[in-house]
């Protein structure tokens, strides 16, 4: 019957969902824990500089607010 490819196609569906929850957990864990930023546009590349410049660190994960900024 049509139910017997059930087990299968759940099987292919956690398969195919585990490489991209494993790709998210390790990313947080290499970076702080917070989640991996994505410059698409310069302007976004320009803050990442710009965060990596003013952490100290030279990472752009580790951030200051305002207030701490020398």
């Amino acid at each position: 019957m049509w139910f017997e490819i059930l087990p299968g196609l759940a099987v292919m569906g956690v398969c195919l969902l585990i490489p991209g929850i494993a790709t998210a957990h390790l990313h947080r864990f290499s970076n702080g824990g917070k989640e991996k930023r994505v410059a698409y546009y310069s302007y976004q590349w320009t803050l990442m500089e710009r965060d990596k410049r003013v952490s100290g660190v030279n990472r752009y994960y580790v951030s200051k607010g305002l207030e701490n900024i020398d």
